[in-house]
């Protein structure tokens, strides 16, 4: 292993429990990240990206998913194997995660303070009150949330879709982690806040020199984000590459697909859709009414 790879995944297995017996979801997953780099691990939704993310966290949903083999070895130590207790003082502290909606990640009834000082107290004893609340307003005003210190004291649904993603930005960046994991967090907020929040993460990890897995099934933002490029599909990761090594030489069918399937300004634009008359007559029957349209 180099000595600035902070985390090496090999061979992950990953199977949940159903009705009808267990269910493989990953396949033997390889990647290595790398301090000061964002690896990008995309793929349509059900492939096994979050359950990847999951299984590096120690949050697979109990009794029901479980890692059946592999390692996830973090600066030599087997995450896999670390008692309970030690596992519980690295999440969130050597590795954090931000999740895609910060709306149910976020406790509803605790004021924004109290949920970044609760980060504090588990992680960095050491601080005293105020030293925890100066932290708190500093992680604020460096996640650019205007109004820092009247922000403390409000709730989640006081702030605005792109300000809660802010705060989670703030509370996973609180113990300055090694390693940060982005499970599609950009993808509920609008355009624009998120370029503002990708800017940001790319300037904070330039400032902290932090390790970035960043899940996501939108290449437009792997383009912009990522150094690296892990296509995942059917719980494997099928093509592995640096970033523009991708997007010039794709090698694997589907990876051609999903970059076939972006926008361009050389695409044909998309077939007008005509909407056939509706009769209001049809209206007068208890029947269930079926609307459709013909593309031309």
């Amino acid at each position: 292993m180099s000595s600035d790879c902070i985390l090496r995944v090999r061979d992950l297995r990953v199977s949940f429990a159903s009705d009808d017996g267990d269910v493989a979801v990953l396949h033997g997953v390889n990647f290595d990240l790398h301090a000061g780099r964002t690896l990008g691990l995309v793929g349509e939704s059900g492939c096994g990206k979050s359950v990847t993310a999951m299984s590096i966290m120690g949050l697979l949903p109990k009794p029901y998913g479980q890692v059946t083999a592999g390692i996830i070895e973090y600066r030599g130590t087997d995450l896999l194997r670390l008692p309970p207790l030690e596992m519980y003082a690295m999440r969130g502290n050597r590795i954090a995660i931000i999740f895609q909606d910060p709306m149910t990640a976020l406790n509803p009834v605790q004021t924004i303070e109290r949920q970044i000082c609760e980060v504090l107290e588990l992680h960095r004893p050491e601080l005293n009150r105020r030293q925890r609340l100066a932290v708190a307003l500093e992680m604020l005003q460096k996640v650019r949330i205007p109004e820092a210190q009247k922000r403390l004291k409000e709730y989640p649904h006081n702030l605005s879709g792109g300000m809660r993603q802010r705060v989670m930005i703030a509370m996973a960046l609180a113990c300055k982690p090694d390693i940060l994991i982005c499970d599609e967090p950009t993808t509920a907020l609008d355009v624009t806040v998120q370029a503002s929040i990708l800017a940001l993460m790319n300037e904070l990890q330039q400032e902290t020199g932090m390790a970035m897995l960043f899940i996501t099934h939108d290449l437009g933002v792997v383009a912009e984000v990522c150094d690296d490029v892990a296509v995942m599909y059917g719980g494997r990761i099928v093509e592995y590459a640096e970033i523009f090594e991708l997007f010039d030489h794709p090698k694997h069918p589907y990876t051609e697909r999903l970059l076939g399937l972006m926008p361009s300004l050389e695409s044909e634009p998309k077939q007008m859709i005509e909407i056939k008359p509706i009769d209001a007559a049809m209206f007068a029957s208890n029947d269930q009414v079926t609307l459709m349209g013909e593309a031309e």
